[in-house]
């Protein structure tokens, strides 16, 4: 008993660790790897220097939450399946932005892109619910009120082209609460270009294609000096089996579009066409492009006719969206409008891949410790590990009972077969019988001859096996007895159901003797006996109270 309670602690020791490591410091890991990229300039000349600091605009890139709704996993709503998905995953996310992001200090959060999975299949009430939820999960009102938050549309959010023209009220939807989707804002010397990619390879002459257009044609005709970040939730064209870098941990997705049958544009995509793309870059000429979309990082340089393109695609901020290593990017940007400094643009804007807790190791390991402490439980012995002494006697048992049954059938066959005795006394005068087979035939009295010396023992004549029901138990049995078994099919009939009936009472011996030794330890329990004691009056007392004989035998050897 006082090993299980020694069990019982080790197991809530690891336990009480497991909980508070992946509920708690698995959150806090990406304070510590993860920090915000710092221009060299700013790093030779101590950035711990305040002034320094305030010369930096600190932005957190987040992509694709795609809170779970009833799309998800097709499952009905309102059900318990769908409603834990939803907590955790809603947890999870709530617990990163607060715990992992939040604690950075950023000054701008920008969202690329499906903040919801079926924004654009939800009903009004659904779609106000999962509204409810987002608010929930990024509430910054609770924590910090000076962080500035811009949102992008995604196709999961409104849908694409072939979409929009039979459900334009969901892009009115999605307006009223987050803006307008094509817009522009500025950091510093960085202005920020947003696009609704969505809608750049519809058709021409729809509204909303038009609209997105005639945006980028103002942003390109606008000679401002600031530099330039694209921000679109649909990533540039890459050719297939493009290289994603060292961080992507998904198989790399390749082009695919699907159209709308009668016409009216595009209903899905990974990627924009080649030829928006080039346009699109052309248009904005950005020293780097974000993106979303592909749930997975990824990292491109693109070659455009004014140079080239660096495009870092984030990944899913979710660890229920097909990537099991959730993450998000730290911008770091130049707050000074000025040119005095001379800054390229590799030094004005920096990037740090950030990576969150990986949540579905921690779930896989918490059901393997559910899973392994039942396990011992249910079978670790009153006697710890001392109970090996019994196993390795149970086995032991076992293993001779097995044996001793497949014996019994070879023995029976032998006990037919013809065979004479031989008496052997050895120098110490101990008789021993050695068989040795004879042809089957009548057997007479052999004549008796002298004894013959061999060695240190005396070889003495043949001696037969001699059943004699008169004259009680002897150590001689008439041969011929054995030899009449075969003329009275009858009695060897008789003979094998007699073997057969001990089979069957040795089967029930052993199954007592099982039972007997797998409880062995509770008994010993009951009776107040524990393994190592001497056997004293007390315990021969306890002993003799057995009313089994076969608990009395087990109880010594399990002192033995």
């Amino acid at each position: 008993m006082q090993s299980l309670w020694k069990l019982t602690i080790f197991l809530s020791c690891i336990w009480a660790a497991t909980l508070l490591y992946g509920e708690m410091i698995a959150f806090w890991r990406p304070l510590w790897t993860c920090s915000w990229p710092q221009p060299p300039q700013y790093s030779a000349q101590m950035v711990g220097n305040s002034t320094n600091h305030s010369n930096l605009v600190k932005a957190v890139i987040l992509a694709d939450p795609q809170l779970m709704d009833r799309t998800s996993l097709r499952l009905a709503p309102k059900s318990f399946a769908l409603e834990t998905a939803q907590f955790y995953t809603d947890l999870y996310m709530r617990r990163s932005f607060h715990s992992s992001i939040l604690p950075l200090r950023p000054e701008l959060v920008v969202f690329l892109g499906d903040k919801f999975d079926g924004g654009l299949l939800l009903t009004d009430e659904e779609w106000q619910e999962s509204l409810s939820r987002f608010k929930h999960i990024f509430d910054l009102n609770q924590y910090r009120q000076d962080v500035i938050v811009h949102y992008l549309s995604g196709n999961h959010d409104i849908g694409y082209a072939g979409f929009h023209s039979r459900h334009a009220k969901v892009i009115n939807r999605y307006e009223e609460v987050f803006g307008s989707r094509n817009y522009r804002f500025s950091v510093g010397r960085v202005d920020f270009i947003v696009v609704d990619a969505q809608t750049l390879d519809g058709p021409l002459e729809g509204n909303l294609t038009s609209t997105s257009w005639d945006f980028i044609k103002n942003v390109s005709m606008d000679v401002s000096q600031n530099m330039r970040i694209l921000l679109t939730h649909i990533p540039l064209f890459r050719p297939d089996n493009t290289a994603c870098g060292p961080y992507r941990a998904s198989p790399i997705i390749n082009q695919r579009i699907s159209w709308d049958r009668a016409g009216q544009g595009i209903m899905y995509q990974n990627y924009l066409s080649e030829e928006t793309s080039k346009r699109l870059v052309d248009s904005i000429k950005p020293i780097l492009v974000l993106s979303g979309h592909d749930h997975d990082q990824c990292t491109i340089t693109h070659k455009m006719p004014f140079g080239t393109v660096t495009e870092h695609t984030v990944g899913t901020l979710s660890w229920q969206q097909g990537n099991l290593y959730p993450s998000f990017m730290l911008l770091s940007m130049s707050a000074l409008k000025s040119s005095n400094e001379s800054f390229t643009a590799e030094e004005a804007v920096l990037v740090q891949l950030c990576f969150l807790p990986w949540q579905t190791h921690i779930y896989i390991w918490y059901l393997f410790l559910f899973v392994t402490s039942i396990l011992l439980l249910l079978f670790w012995p009153t006697n710890g590990l001392g109970a090996w002494f019994h196993y390795n006697y149970f086995f032991g048992f076992l293993e001779r009972a097995i044996s001793g049954s497949f014996g019994s059938s070879s023995k029976e066959k032998n006990e037919d077969d013809n065979c004479d005795y031989e008496m052997i006394w050895d120098a110490e005068g101990v008789m021993h019988l050695v068989k040795k087979a004879v042809k089957n035939v009548q057997i007479t009295n052999p004549s008796v001859s002298g004894p013959t010396g061999r060695g240190g023992a005396v070889v003495r004549p043949a001696a037969k096996k001699h059943v004699n029901q008169d004259s009680g138990p002897s150590l001689t049995v008439d041969i011929n007895a054995d030899l009449k078994l075969d003329d009275e099919p009858g009695k060897a009939s008789a003979q094998r159901a007699s073997h057969k009936s001990c089979g069957r009472l040795a089967g029930l011996v052993i199954a007592t003797e099982l039972y007997l030794i797998a409880t062995m330890p509770l008994q010993m329990e009951e009776k107040g006996i524990h393994q190592g004691e001497p056997l004293d009056c007390q315990s021969v007392q306890k002993l003799s109270s057995s009313q089994n004989i076969r608990e009395k035998v087990d109880i010594v050897l399990f002192f033995l």
